[in-house]
């Protein structure tokens, strides 16, 4: 038998297997650097790659990352700010988050992390270093030392009452050291993510990964000072759904209505409708504004998040880990202007639930499109994959690291299930619905629903709302429900199939009525 020469690296691997297996994943790990780009309540359209961005949309360096990467059709990430970030952080949708709960003033929230357990925690144990900068509204306990190895965070459910300043001043968590900022919170975001690829906050002999939540362009939607006014005067055609009526939709379309016809014809925001947030209360300075006025203000907000990725990528290529870096931009979720007659998120439409998706780096195709589209528990598992590690437990969500290599030819058979379920978690969705109680959130009842092909696919978990069928590549706008249409039975029947299967699979057909 052949004389065998260990290396170094399994002489340590067997010396850490002897210690508990701490030892050689803490000094080998080896993979790819992680920086995710998360805005906050925008759609595709804010950015200027997709081909069904606003005219006035100018985002030219989130363009040149997906010239370098690829850009997704949609992701489905949660349907508000709470319920996304807790899938992405645990690679589960929201039903299965246990003690995961809205309490106290709006926005506090809690958890146990011995049982609501977030994957940053093993990626530090693998060997990474693991940061976080900018929004945190996942439960006060924003877990560092646990789950990140450095954090600057505006806690907002530790800080109820500074909860609403998205733009400054501040108070923020530096390392659990609170402090007030008064700089525009993009810029200082951007500046701190810079210090920290460049070298700053982190040891420089591991991979890290860093979580980067803007909290642009959310209400109220300020723009930095430089650019306000740069697209002024610019016009934008109001989406075809802004009016009714909305035959075979949902009724509650009608109480989410917040624009009416404008004096000069242009469609006007009303001075009472439903409210932008979960909270329910009024939004401020909205009423009368032009649909024309409102769309350039959020694409104005959107130009400091634009210089912002910009920022980021010299800083990466300065400090020469550009190469070994996977890059994703994405936003929460989306978020309806105009659309279905509404300015607001959690509804299933893709306007106000769908978020870009755009991810470059080693390996991955450049300056390519896919099809298809993905959910928050994927994006997690891709991630354990792209760093070469095994998730620490069960998760929802698909790999789809083969879309990245061959975007267009790739086998993806998979439906992508995204849900709705308010402010509730866990086993507590189960109990909502069995009750009847809070199963609606802003307006919009509980949901899920799945993407496969070229269909969309909604069922409603309470109330009596009808069936939804959409061909997304003929009817983009999702105006014609064709459930109901006898030349789509089959089709209705094969979506029905898909929804429940993704429902089975992530144990969450209890929930179906």
């Amino acid at each position: 038998m052949p004389t065998q020469v260990m290396s170094l690296r399994s002489l340590f691997q067997l010396i850490g297997a002897a210690l508990g297996g701490v030892l050689p994943t803490a000094l080998f790990a080896t993979g790819p650097n992680l920086l995710f780009i998360y805005a906050d309540d925008h759609s595709p359209r804010t950015v200027s790659c997709y081909e069904q961005a606003y005219t006035m949309a100018h985002t030219p360096n989130i363009d040149r990352l997906a010239a370098r990467g690829v850009r997704f059709r949609a992701a489905y990430l949660g349907s508000w700010c709470m319920p996304s970030r807790a899938s992405l952080l645990t690679g589960l949708h929201p039903h299965a988050i246990e003690t995961m709960r809205m309490e106290g003033k709006y926005p506090g929230s809690e958890y146990d992390p011995a049982v609501c357990r977030f994957w940053p925690a093993s990626l530090r144990k693998s060997g990474y270093q693991t940061a976080q900068i900018g929004k945190w509204h996942t439960g006060t306990d924003a877990g560092f030392g646990r789950d990140w190895d450095f954090q600057a965070v505006w806690n907002r459910p530790a800080n109820p009452d500074n909860a609403g300043s998205y733009f400054g001043p501040q108070l923020m968590d530096f390392n659990g050291q609170r402090q007030e900022v008064t700089e525009y919170s993009t810029d200082h975001y951007t500046r701190l993510a810079c210090d920290y690829i460049r070298g700053k906050d982190r040891a420089a002999d591991k991979p890290w990964f860093l979580w980067l939540c803007y909290g642009a362009i959310h209400g109220p939607t300020t723009p930095a000072e430089r650019h306000l006014g740069k697209l002024k005067g610019r016009t934008e055609e109001p989406p075809p759904t802004i009016f009714g009526p909305r035959p075979g939709k949902p009724s509650y379309l009608d109480q989410t209505q917040v624009w009416q016809p404008g004096p000069d014809g242009e469609p006007v925001m009303k001075s009472k409708g439903k409210s932008t947030n979960p909270t329910g209360k009024a939004t401020k300075g909205s009423s009368g504004r032009s649909f024309s006025n409102w769309v350039r203000q959020v694409n104005e907000c959107m130009m400091a998040v634009d210089e912002g990725v910009g920022q980021v990528m010299k800083a990466l290529a300065e400090s020469g880990q550009l190469d070994n870096t996977i890059v994703i931009y994405s936003s929460d979720q989306g978020f309806a202007n105009g659309e279905h007659g509404m300015k607001q998120k959690v509804a299933p439409y893709d306007a106000s639930y769908s978020s870009p998706f755009i991810i470059s780096g080693p390996g991955i195709a450049k300056g390519a499109v896919t099809r298809h589209s993905v959910n928050a528990p994927d994006v997690v598992s891709t991630l354990h994959a792209l760093a070469g590690q095994t998730p620490p437990w069960p998760l929802h969500g698909r790999d789809f690291s083969n879309l990245l290599k061959d975007p267009t030819s790739a086998p993806w058979d998979h439906a992508t299930l995204y849900m709705h379920t308010g402010q509730k978690y866990g086993s507590d969705v189960a109990k909502a619905l069995s009750t009847g109680t809070d199963v609606i959130h802003a307006g919009v009842p509980f949901f899920a629903a799945v993407c496969h092909g070229d269909f969309k696919y909604i069922r409603y978990l309470a109330g009596d709302e009808p069936e939804e069928l959409y061909h997304l590549q003929r009817d983009p706008h999702e105006i014609t429900n064709l459930a109901t249409d006898p030349s789509h039975t089959a089709t209705l029947e094969t979506m029905r199939s898909h929804w429940q299967q993704e429902m089975k699979r992530v144990i969450a057909d209890h929930l179906v009525r």
